[in-house]
């Protein structure tokens, strides 16, 4: 073989092999993905059925916690009251809380008699009913009345109200009748009602008094400087109106005898108090700090027909009737389980309320709100062992009653501002700038409220070393307004 026929075989066999590479090459971009399958290993932590209950039943308060006894107790056959504990009315009543509750809070848990008090709706109605109006304008100052809130204001634009009618009560009405209506509504007592504003509200209640001076001009206030009112700026208002300082005076007067809520004016007592039923109570006995649980729940066990069941499925073993037997067991392990995470969920309670106690000792001993310590959930979790999540569970919603009142348990935790000192100086709690923040606007003269400005200088001469910044948080915490709304014209 020549060399030269030696070289062109070479060439076209080289030319050969990288045409097939970028052959293959091709063909693997243009190939679909494969699939495959991976395995990995991972940790994962589930809670078992039981865990999960306990969680649940942690998280009850001292009412939804006898809700749920007394669920179990009608749904599961193999769960009965013991025979030396009462069952429901007749157990002894909750101790009455002391000092800062009325007797009809807790007492006795007494049924109260048949609610016989009028609702706004029911009231309104009456008052419509009353008058000569014609039947199709009746009708829609009807439905009108039904999309007013708690307060008496029509939060929605007519017209989408008019809609309404239309479409779901087959009313069929025009805007025009629908503000013969509306007028008609803001006519009823008490006055204001149907306003789309507290703007509007006042307005309407001043056009039912009397005539006078001080009426025409809050009138003005109300339609020309209603912006200037909410900012508490007077001097806006007798520059805008052009009339001395004492005829502003006597109108604001006059607008601050209004109702801001006229439909509240209407609404039962007992439905504006939250009752605070407690779930533990702290008893001073000779000096001695005690605690204990106040719910009502009787002492649980497993009914002896279960119990004996049980034990003769555990003489037969697997002779026994399949169905049966299961129905026994689930139902006798249901009870067991019941009443030992209940025992759990109280114990629990016991040992946070317990530590608690312990950390804030001087508190209970003398009632202080200075003597509060700093104290969070990782602290109780740190006396306990208990985690994190377990105690938040446990003071959450949950209520203690103590000789002075009843308190959140959230109340006794508090954050700590700044260090201690080196000469042994107590840190400074959120509970102390609190205090000092609401005894410094109680004593405030109201007509030049104290600016936070000037809450954090007043501090500051008390020996607390504290931002502007931290006054605003916790003046805002407190519910306080700030200077301008607290301001008295």
């Amino acid at each position: 073989m020549s060399l030269a026929i030696f070289f062109r075989n070479f060439s076209s066999a080289t030319l050969f092999y990288v045409n097939f590479a970028v052959f293959l090459t091709i063909q693997h971009f243009n190939m679909p993905p494969k699939q495959s399958l991976n395995l990995d290993q991972r940790q994962t932590l589930r809670l078992s059925a039981q865990q999960l209950r306990f969680v649940k039943m942690l998280e009850f308060n001292a009412p939804e916690l006898e809700e749920a006894v007394e669920k179990e107790l009608d749904d599961n056959p193999a769960l009965q009251v013991s025979e030396d504990t009462p069952r429901t009315n007749d157990l002894p009543p909750l101790p009455p809380p002391i000092r800062n509750a009325s007797p009809d809070d807790i007492a006795a848990y007494d049924f109260s008699p048949a609610d016989t008090d009028e609702s706004l709706y029911d009231n309104l109605l009456r008052q419509l009913a009353e008058r000569d109006v014609p039947e199709n304008i009746a009708r829609i100052a009807e439905y009108i009345i039904g999309n007013l809130d708690s307060n008496g204001y029509l939060r929605r634009p007519l017209s989408s109200v008019v809609n309404d009618m239309a479409f779901t009560a087959g009313i069929e009405a025009d805007m025009m009748d629908a503000e013969k209506a509306l007028a008609i509504v803001k006519d009823l007592e008490p006055f204001g009602m149907g306003a789309a504003d507290l703007r509007e509200s006042l307005l309407i209640q001043l056009r039912h008094l009397p005539d006078s001076r001080a009426r025409d001009d809050a009138e003005r206030i109300l339609e020309e400087q209603f912006d200037a009112l909410s900012m508490r700026h007077t001097h806006r208002i007798i520059s805008g109106l052009r009339i001395d300082a004492e005829r502003v005076a006597k109108a604001l007067e006059l607008i601050s005898s209004l109702n801001p809520k006229p439909g509240a004016a209407l609404a039962p007592e007992k439905f504006t108090n939250n009752i605070i039923i407690p779930d533990l109570i702290i008893d001073n006995e000779d000096g001695e700090l005690t605690v204990s649980t106040a719910n009502r729940i009787p002492d649980l066990t497993i009914s002896r027909t279960f119990s004996e069941a049980m034990a003769e499925l555990g003489k037969k073993g697997r002779k026994g009737e399949k169905k049966g037997s299961e129905f026994i067991a689930s139902r006798y392990n249901d009870a067991r389980d019941f009443i030992r995470i209940l025992r759990q969920r109280q114990e629990t309670l016991l040992n946070v309320m317990g530590a608690i106690l312990k950390i804030q000792k001087e508190y209970f001993e003398t009632q202080d709100i200075y003597r509060l310590k700093p104290m969070m959930i990782k602290d109780i979790s740190a006396l306990t062992g208990y985690d994190l999540s377990v105690v938040s569970r446990a003071t959450n919603n949950k209520y203690v009653s103590t000789p002075w009142g009843i308190f959140p348990l959230r109340f006794f935790f508090s954050d700590s501002i700044g260090e201690e000192g080196d000469e042994g100086v107590p840190v400074l709690t959120n509970r102390k700038i609190e205090a000092e923040i609401s005894a410094l606007v109680e004593k405030e003269d109201k007509r030049h409220p104290l600016s936070d400005e000037k809450i954090k200088e007043e501090m500051e001469k008390r020996g607390y070393d504290v931002s502007r910044r931290t006054v605003a948080k916790y003046r805002d915490r407190l519910g306080i307004p700030v200077a301008r709304l607290r301001k008295e014209m």
